[in-house]
């Protein structure tokens, strides 16, 4: 009967059968990005004990900012342009130069920013290594045009390429990390993966796509800034609320607690990723069918809301349920802490894949970027507000409880502004 229903709804058109190839293109990619980090966890929370991995993760944390401001909100902006225009070449390497040359600059930037914070501060200084060799990810990051293969609808160009780089660098974790001497590995390790699987697929853009960098107009640049502003402003109130909260964890609790947390984490993230494929692949194709066709492309986002909340409602079911022996397992028995962080945060796969399609899939497509923004935003504020009330007074349980009550909050206010307009009639 599953098998029935699957084959009459996913395989019986061809857009629906390239759907399920980038899907499955992204879920493999994805998974080099989210499992095989957490494949790592166990072995990295025993060799480096609660504090290096403390260390490692605020550090993460930390660059994390600088890589929300090289992607300038490019990941749906311009995969959106390059889905309308896949078929102009001219266009295309157009989109691709302007991106990229602003995706550099605020790398450069970034770089210098982070050089001031690191330096100024005595609690990034003592351990300024981390910080430099953990911005290698930030350059990964921004030679890898994802985007791009994400508008093409071609990820699987991409996939295994990308794999095959990360796997090895994640090899060489187990190799080469022995004690806690060798943390400084960890990020060069996961660094040299991700600019390894950049400039790769730098080459497959030019062998299979034809496309070329070519110097663009300030026109042109201008054009790409404005176009992903509310996307990047979004993007930066949403970090507000989540990479803020490990950043905060780090200035009022020690290393050790942030270790604690940032396990628990992890698992929250690698289970939240199982629905970011199907978010990148969607996001695309919601936008040409609401282009060509709104109430097709309404009916589409309803779809996808229902298979999503039952997926993810069971998954994190699980999480929750399961929390002691996944802990246990994963981390061990010093990361006992963990399991009641990871209980309170077993429910935010669910609530955050709702979140995004009603936001991200929905709200940005239909073209209400500047109401998207103004709830993120609010969420934003309430989020910081909440970390900085709960995190002094019960650390990384404060955190949680205050990570759970935005995403929750943003959610609810996303998925109001979606059904009410839509019994108006007037998205």
């Amino acid at each position: 009967m599953m098998l029935k229903y699957i084959k009459e709804n996913f395989f019986e058109t061809e857009e629906k059968k390239t759907l399920v190839s980038n899907i499955f293109s992204l879920v493999i990619l994805q998974g080099a990005n989210y499992l095989l980090p957490l494949l790592t966890v166990p072995y990295l929370v025993r060799v480096l004990g609660p504090e290096y991995f403390g260390l490692l993760a605020f550090s993460t944390a930390t660059i994390m900012y600088f890589m929300l401001i090289t992607d300038y909100g490019f990941n749906l902006s311009a995969t959106q342009q390059v889905s309308i225009n896949r078929d102009n070449i001219a266009k295309i390497n157009e989109i691709f130069s302007s991106v990229m040359m602003i995706k550099i600059s605020l790398m450069l930037v970034s770089f210098v920013l982070m050089s001031i914070l690191v330096f100024s501060f005595e609690k990034f200084s003592q351990h300024w290594q981390v910080y430099f060799v953990t911005f290698g990810v930030v350059v990964g990051q921004v030679l890898f045009p994802i985007w791009l293969f994400q508008g093409m609808e071609r990820m699987k160009y991409i996939t295994y390429l990308n794999i095959g780089a990360k796997l090895f660098f994640t090899g060489c974790i187990f190799i080469f990390v022995k004690e806690k001497s060798d943390y400084l590995l960890v990020p060069l390790l996961t660094a040299l993966g991700f600019i390894v699987a950049g400039i790769w697929s730098l080459y497959i853009v030019k062998k299979e796509f034809s496309v070329n960098f070519k110097l663009q107009s300030w026109e042109r640049i201008r054009f790409q800034l404005i176009n992903g502003w509310h996307v990047f402003f979004s993007s930066l109130a949403i970090s507000m609320y989540t990479i803020s909260t490990t950043f905060i964890l780090g200035v009022f609790a020690g290393n050790t607690t942030v270790g604690y947390f940032a396990a628990a984490d992890k698992i929250v993230q690698a289970v939240k990723g199982l629905y970011l494929p199907v978010s990148q692949a969607i996001y695309p194709l919601i936008g040409k069918k609401i282009n060509e066709d709104k109430a097709a492309g309404l009916v589409f986002i309803n779809k996808v809301i229902g298979a999503v909340s039952f997926g993810m409602f069971f998954t994190s079911l699980l999480l929750f349920l399961l929390a002691e022996p996944i802990v246990n397992i994963l981390l061990g028995g010093q990361y006992y802490q963990s399991i009641l962080l990871l209980k309170i945060m077993a429910f935010l796969p669910l609530i955050i894949s709702l979140g995004n399609i009603f936001g991200i899939q929905a709200m940005l497509n239909l073209g209400y970027k500047k109401e998207f923004t103004l709830f993120v935003l609010v969420a934003a504020l309430v989020g910081i507000l909440t970390a900085l009330v709960l995190t002094p007074l019960y650390e990384a349980i404060g955190v949680s409880i205050a990570v759970l009550i935005v995403e929750l909050l943003i959610t609810v206010m996303l998925g109001l502004f979606f059904y009410w307009n839509m019994r108006k009639g007037t998205l």
